[in-house]
């Protein structure tokens, strides 16, 4: 293929290190690229709460529309940011192999969660899954890239932690400074399930641009792939077209896939899951395994939790 490949990315630190990877791959197998960085509308607007601006797509939606209109071939994303309904004529035509998809608290010294806590996120899942564990602390939106909230926690003396993706410190090399650089620590939050997909890159393009879904195809990790598609349905099942603090895992050991699914409601008080195995990997058989889990947790009292989560956002 002899046309350069025009790589489509926010502009972030860390959205720039995806994409440059992405560039890095597409070039070690013989092709010319071009970074084409963009601002969205989820890096403009700091102020809101990313569930007031209709979060599903808001990182997304400025590169869908350069897509669209062909002026990139290719978009790199956070699949985790991703709208599990992709504008039509666009594919999912990669998934790279997934990080690590933990979320991690990153704290002040004398920090006990026994005393009464501020905590920054702009996850409602996050907010959910941390008040099941301290109901009695206080969670604060925080908004901006990585360095713009480990700069506001740092700053903000009435805060006393944040919560974060571990595998975006990681690609950026905070994680490794965070003592040094910014005198905070972090520890693992082995309990949270995380956002569906969430450690994993995705890159989208045009169905109809034929040498470059081959060309980015090459690029696919086929088991990481099964394991957030799973998610990602589990994830459509619920939504119905609304934000929810909904938690989906999937891992792959020995040809069978383990799944990890949960509800919340908004502060945390109630906690529908949904766990399970099975024992193919036939896209069939996941796609039923997806759906049949979400439903186990719609028909377990979701259905109306989502209606009273819906209800809340909109008020």
């Amino acid at each position: 293929m002899s046309k350069q490949i025009r790589i489509g990315t926010r502009d972030s630190e860390l959205a720039m290190w995806q994409a440059r990877t992405v560039q890095s791959l597409l070039e070690a197998n013989g092709h010319q690229t071009l970074l084409v960085p963009v601002k969205s509308q989820g890096d403009l607007n700091l102020d809101e709460p990313l569930y007031e601006m209709g979060i599903t797509g808001i990182f997304t939606k400025t590169l869908d529309v350069a897509l669209v209109k062909g002026e990139i071939d290719i978009a790199v994303h956070s699949l985790k940011d991703v709208p599990t309904q992709l504008p039509k004529g666009m594919i999912q035509a990669a998934v790279l192999p997934r990080a690590d998809h933990r979320d991690i608290l990153v704290f002040k010294k004398n920090f006990n969660p026994d005393d009464q806590m501020t905590i920054a996120t702009g996850s409602l899942r996050r907010k959910s899954q941390w008040l099941d564990m301290y109901p009695q602390h206080k969670v604060v939106d925080l908004r901006g890239n990585v360095n713009t909230r480990l700069a506001k926690l740092q700053n903000n003396e009435d805060w006393n932690a944040a919560i974060f993706a571990k595998a975006g410190l990681e690609r950026i090399n905070i994680l490794q400074n965070l003592r040094g650089n910014y005198g905070l620590e972090y520890s693992n939050l082995d309990s949270f399930i995380p956002a569906p997909a969430q450690g994993a890159m995705m890159i989208a393009c045009m169905q109809k641009n034929e040498a470059i879904v081959k060309a980015t195809a090459a690029l696919n990790d086929l088991e990481t792939q099964k394991c957030v598609d799973v998610e990602r349905l589990f994830l459509r099942r619920l939504e119905g077209g609304c934000t929810a603090p909904i938690g989906a895992f999937a891992s792959i050991h020995n040809d069978s896939m383990h799944f990890q699914g949960c509800l919340l409601s908004l502060d945390g008080s109630q906690r529908i899951s949904a766990n399970g195995t099975i024992d193919s990997l036939d896209w069939k058989d996941l796609e039923n395994f997806a759906f049949a889990k979400a439903e186990h947790i719609l028909n377990n009292g979701g259905t109306e939790l989502m209606t009273s989560i819906k209800q809340s956002l909109q008020q």
